[in-house]
C-alpha cells in the first residue's frame, strides 16, 4: 500500500464537513466514503475494510468515542483520526487512551489533514504498533494468571514478575518471539502501584524512526511540515503509569540517546519544544535480540542497556517446557470453543499427543493460533490426531525436515498453478467452515482482510 491509495471512511453528522473531507482526500489520490453516523459506519465496515477512518467526536446517537471503542474491538487494524470542533487536551488524552491514532480540531488545515493521513497510513501498514490500555484491561483482572504454564522454569518467572511489580525499577524482558513478553509487561503493571494509571505499549520495530520519535516524545506546533497543532507524546500521556517498549533493540542510535535522557532525568523534550516536561513513568522493555552482541558491534548504547536492564526477566521457549503443551493446548481450545460458539467438541488424548510432538518455533503464540484454528475447522465431536495433523500441515514450520529421495518426474502443471489451486481450495474450505465470515476466515488463513479480498477477486471467488 502506498500513500496514494488509501481508502478513507469519513464519519460525521455534518454533510458539508464530509463533503469537504472527501474532496480533499480524493485530491490527494485517496478514495473516500462519507457516512452520517456511527451506526452507518459499523454497517459499512461489516461489508468492506478501510485503511483509515476520520470520526467526528460528537455526533447524535453513537458518539465518536463510542464508535472508536467499537472499532477498536472489531477492527483494531484500522487507524482512527478523531475530529472535533470542541477539542481540548482532555479530549485528546481520552481519545488516545481508547486507541485513537490522531486528533484534529475543526477548522482543520489541509496540509495537516494530508500529514495525519500519511502517519495513519504508516500505522495501517504496521497494524497495532501503538496501544494504550486502562485498568479495564482483562490482564488487570488476573495479571499473572494470564501467563500460563506449570513448569518449574515458569514458576521462577512468576516469582520474578511479582518481585519486580513491587518496585519502580526498569525491567528488560527477553526471549524468543511468541514466548509472552507482552503478558509479562501487563502483569508487572497490573500488580504494581501504578495499576490504575495508563499502560502504553509501543512496538518500536513497527514504526519508522521519525514517526517513532514523534510518537514517543510528541511535538510542538510548527516543529515540522504538517505539525499544525501541539501533540503530546505517548510517554507524556503515560504519566504516573507504565510504558512498554516492545522490540527495544530496533530503535535507532538517535532515539536511544533521547530515551536515555528520559530515563536519567525523568524529562521529555517535545520535538520543536523549548522546555522539558517532567514525567513520572515506569519503563518495561522487551526484545528478542542479542543486545550484548549489538553493544559489541556499536549498534546499542551500553549506558542505555544498563539503564534498561535493572531487572532482567528471561522467558523460556516452549520447547524448554514441553510438559506445559498439553495444558496450554487444552486451555486455548476451551477458550476458542467459547469465543466461536462451538460447544460439544473435545480434544482426544492422541490429539494432545500430536500437538506435544511438534517443535513450535513460534512458541506459545503459534500454538494458540493453531489450536484456535483446529477448534473452528474440526468437524467434531471428538478432535482426533488426524484432525490435528490436517491443520498442522498448513504450517510449514511445523513439518519435519524432508528426507532425501530420488528425483521424480516434473509435475504436469507449473508451480504457480499448483499454488493457485491449493490457495483456492484453502480459501473455499475456510470460508465454508467460518460460515462465509470473511473477517474470521482471513484471521485463520493468516492474512489481512484486504489480502483476502484481493485473492477472492483474483480467483473469481468474490
Amino acid at each position: 500500500m502506498t500513500t496514494s491509495d488509501l481508502s478513507v471512511l469519513i464519519v460525521d453528522d455534518d454533510e458539508a464537513v464530509g463533503t469537504v473531507l472527501g474532496a480533499l482526500c480524493r485530491q490527494r489520490g485517496h478514495s473516500a466514503t462519507w457516512v452520517p453516523s456511527g451506526a452507518a459506519a459499523l454497517a459499512i465496515l461489516e461489508r468492506r475494510p478501510y485503511d483509515v477512518a476520520i470520526v467526528d467526536l460528537r455526533m447524535p446517537g453513537m458518539s465518536g468515542l463510542e464508535l472508536l471503542e467499537r472499532m477498536g474491538a472489531s477492527w483494531p487494524e484500522t487507524p482512527v483520526i478523531m475530529l472535533t470542533a470542541h477539542g481540548s487536551v482532555d479530549d485528546a488524552v481520552h481519545a488516545m487512551k481508547l486507541g485513537a491514532a490522531e486528533f484534529m480540531s475543526k477548522p482543520f488545515d489541509r496540509d495537516e489533514l494530508f500529514f495525519v493521513l500519511e502517519r495513519a497510513n504508516a500505522r495501517a501498514a504496521t497494524a497495532t504498533s501503538v496501544t494504550v490500555t486502562t485498568p479495564a484491561s482483562p490482564h488487570a483482572r488476573d495479571p499473572v494468571g494470564a501467563m500460563l504454564g506449570a513448569a518449574p522454569v515458569m514458576q521462577e518467572v512468576y516469582e520474578l514478575v511479582r518481585r519486580a511489580a513491587g518496585s519502580n525499577a526498569t525491567v528488560l524482558v527477553r526471549g524468543e518471539s511468541g514466548t509472552g513478553k507482552e503478558l509479562v509487561a501487563h502483569a508487572i503493571h497490573s500488580e504494581s502501584a501504578r495499576a490504575r494509571q495508563p499502560f502504553v505499549k509501543i512496538h518500536c520495530a513497527a514504526l519508522p524512526d521519525n514517526l517513532l520519535e514523534s510518537e514517543l516524545f510528541g511535538y510542538e506546533k510548527g516543529a515540522f511540515t504538517g505539525a499544525a497543532a501541539r501533540k503530546p507524546g505517548r510517554i507524556e500521556l503515560a504519566d504516573r503509569g507504565t510504558v512498554f517498549l516492545d522490540e527495544i533493540g530496533d530503535i535507532s542510535p538517535a532515539t536511544q540517546v533521547k530515551l536515555l535522557r528520559v530515563l536519567q532525568d525523568k524529562e521529555v523534550d517535545r520535538l520543536g519544544g523549548t522546555s522539558a516536561i517532567k514525567v513520572d513513568v515506569r519503563f518495561v522493555t522487551a526484545t528478542h535480540r542479542d543486545l550484548e552482541d549489538m553493544m559489541r558491534k556499536g549498534q546499542f548504547r551500553e549506558d542505555l542497556f544498563y539503564r534498561l536492564n535493572v531487572v532482567p526477566i528471561w522467558l523460556p521457549p516452549l520447547r524448554a517446557r514441553d510438559s506445559d503443551i498439553p495444558g496450554l493446548a487444552a486451555r486455548f481450545f476451551d477458550e476458542a470453543l467459547r469465543e466461536h460458539s462451538r460447544p460439544g467438541l473435545a480434544l482426544a488424548p492422541d490429539a494432545l499427543a500430536q500437538l506435544s510432538s511438534r517443535p513450535w518455533p513460534g512458541n506459545v503464540r503459534q500454538l494458540k493460533n493453531v489450536v484456535e484454528r483446529i477448534a473452528v475447522l474440526a468437524p467434531g465431536p471428538l478432535v482426533s490426531a488426524a484432525d490435528v495433523e490436517r491443520e498442522l500441515a498448513r504450517d510449514r514450520a511445523l513439518q519435519p525436515e524432508p528426507t532425501p529421495s530420488a528425483p521424480t518426474a516434473p509435475p504436469p502443471a507449473t508451480l504457480d498453478g499448483h499454488v493457485d489451486r491449493a490457495e483456492i481450495e484453502a480459501i473455499k474450505e475456510t470460508l465454508a467452515r467460518c460460515g462465509n465470515n470473511r473477517t474470521l476466515a482471513a484471521r485463520f488463513l493468516g492474512v489481512s482482510r484486504r489480502t483476502l479480498y484481493n485473492k477472492l477477486a483474483r480467483h473469481g471467488l468474490g
